[in-house]
């Protein structure tokens, strides 16, 4: 019976909320936008542009709304005085702006509050980032080849990430160690001695150390491999290596996102290909049901990645595309006249290149109901939507030659562990890269080592987070709401509607977010 009251008020309560939004919406123009015909529902309005978001902003349907206002999410954010308090600040509307900047914010929530305490902090590290983005390809192709060497000996290389002195000398010189890759106790014998070692000398007493520490030595005599490892990729290697307390870092949280991976099935060589893209599978983290039907459509979706505009346009208003999934041609014969098509119009040359593209509309016609999969999940792919370019082929292709083993990990608490440790692993290593080229002084390698994950964050939109960092009514209810961001971060549907610019547009227009609060 309890039960049943309970039920009861939320559904009033939510049918009350709705006609707030409606009549709020309909005040505004229609600021929602349609998503598709949805049965049961009433056919949404005619789209209408808010000038106060851009074309491509994500877009979020009024069904859509409706759906979440339903849900034990909206019902948290409707009773919790904090989430209610996030939405009315004044600092909300401009964090809200910035999709691809408040989802990462949620990803990270903790790091970023603890950060944007600091504002000069804040704005010194999105600099610093900005400085060090000349980087991130390089770093990019550097992170695979480091974790294609640490995710085939984690435990070995732990063990000289204990000893970051020893494991500098060894990454800068990694092929003078090769010969020791069939003789681990050949390695404890030199390091004992190390004064009398070219190699080692310059680090006496750094390997010294090593060779007296019993677990690291059993680590070691275990994986003597690991010098050929390190061998095989002297160059990546000692690109990291100039900082050697970076250097050990990154190795170690390349090392916890192996054992992570490698736990749930994950091959060495799609956790490789992760570590170069450590950014855009922090976003799918973010969004687990997303990431499971990514795995569940893996071949369908590596051929959309090869057109991003198309599929962020897709992400973006999933519902109107599901009645394509039972008619692939038909989705072809609308890309080919994308321009006369209302919801390709505006992307009408990307559609038209992927209707042309044969091999990607033959991975598509084999998988049609990839586009049922991402409407029965709209609001988890508009969420990554505005991050779908960092979505490329190659990650793809590694979700789908994993594909059992994602979508296993989809629910996991581990999923998020293993791309906040791939993020340090970013962060650190770039921090090592850029340190070394004077892209960065000391104060900021230090920022950046302090807060790996919103260094690594900063990296994929440097000017965004710096235009942020600007906004001292952003950075105060960044700050002062550590637990509103906690708790929608906890919820993946919330968070894809946070991350919304045009619900959260019509929020603060509309003034929702004060009669929310009343």
């Amino acid at each position: 019976m309890a039960t049943t009251v309970t039920s009861n008020k939320k559904f009033l309560l939510s049918g009350a909320m709705i006609a707030v939004v409606a009549v709020a919406a309909y005040g505004l123009g229609r600021v929602y936008p349609p998503m598709g015909p949805s049965a049961g529902t009433v056919t949404p309005a005619d789209r209408y542009v808010s000038s106060q978001i851009q074309e491509e902003d994500v877009t979020l349907g009024d069904t859509s709304v409706a759906e979440l206002m339903q849900t034990d999410a909206f019902d948290l954010l409707v009773h919790d005085p904090d989430l209610r308090a996030f939405a009315a600040s004044p600092g909300f509307k401009a964090l809200s702006g910035q999709p691809q900047v408040m989802a990462a914010l949620l990803a990270n929530p903790q790091a970023f509050s603890a950060l944007a305490a600091n504002p000069k902090a804040f704005e010194g590290l999105a600099k610093a980032a900005q400085s060090a983005a000349a980087l991130q390809p390089q770093a990019r192709e550097a992170n695979a080849k480091l974790m294609s060497a640490i995710a085939a000996h984690p435990a070995a290389m732990e063990a000289l990430a204990a000893h970051p002195q020893a494991l500098a000398a060894i990454g800068n010189n990694a092929s003078a160690f090769a010969n020791l890759a069939s003789n681990a106790n050949a390695f404890r014998d030199a390091a004992s001695k190390a004064a009398a070692d070219a190699r080692m000398a310059s680090n006496a007493v750094a390997f010294q150390q090593l060779a007296a520490d019993s677990k690291a030595m059993s680590a070691l005599s275990s994986d003597p491999k690991v010098f050929s490892a390190l061998a095989a990729n002297a160059v990546a290697f000692k690109a990291a290596a100039g900082q050697p307390k970076a250097f050990a870092s990154a190795v170690s949280s390349a090392a916890a996102a192996a054992r992570n991976l490698q736990s749930a099935g994950v091959s060495n060589s799609a956790i490789a290909a992760l570590a170069g893209h450590s950014n855009a599978f922090a976003a799918l983290a973010a969004q687990p049901k997303a990431l499971a039907a990514i795995a569940a459509h893996s071949k369908a979706f590596e051929a959309l990645a090869g057109h991003p505009e198309a599929m962020a346009a897709i992400m973006a208003n999933g519902s109107a595309f599901s009645s394509f999934a039972n008619n692939a041609n038909a989705f072809r014969e609308a890309a080919s006249k994308a321009s006369t098509n209302a919801h390709m119009a505006r992307n009408a040359s990307a559609f038209q290149q992927l209707a042309s593209d044969k091999a990607a509309m033959a991975a598509l016609g084999g998988d049609p109901r990839v586009f049922s999969a991402i409407g029965n999940n709209a609001l988890a792919f508009s969420g990554l939507a505005s991050n779908a370019r960092q979505l490329n082929p190659q990650l793809l292709a590694a979700i789908s030659s994993n594909a059992s083993a994602f979508g296993k990990m989809a629910s996991a608490a581990q999923l998020n562990s293993a791309s906040r440790a791939l993020q340090a692993l970013d962060a650190h290593s770039l921090a090592s890269s850029a340190a070394a080229a004077g892209r960065l002084n000391a104060a900021a390698s230090q920022a950046a080592l302090a807060h790996p994950q919103a260094f690594s964050a900063m990296m994929a939109n440097p000017k965004a987070f710096e235009a942020v960092s600007q906004r001292s009514a952003a950075m105060a209810t960044l700050a002062s709401n550590q637990k509103a961001l906690a708790a929608i971060a906890a919820q993946p549907n919330l968070a894809a509607l946070m991350a919304n610019p045009s619900f959260s547009a019509a929020l603060n227009q509309a003034g929702v977010s004060q009669a929310q609060a009343n």
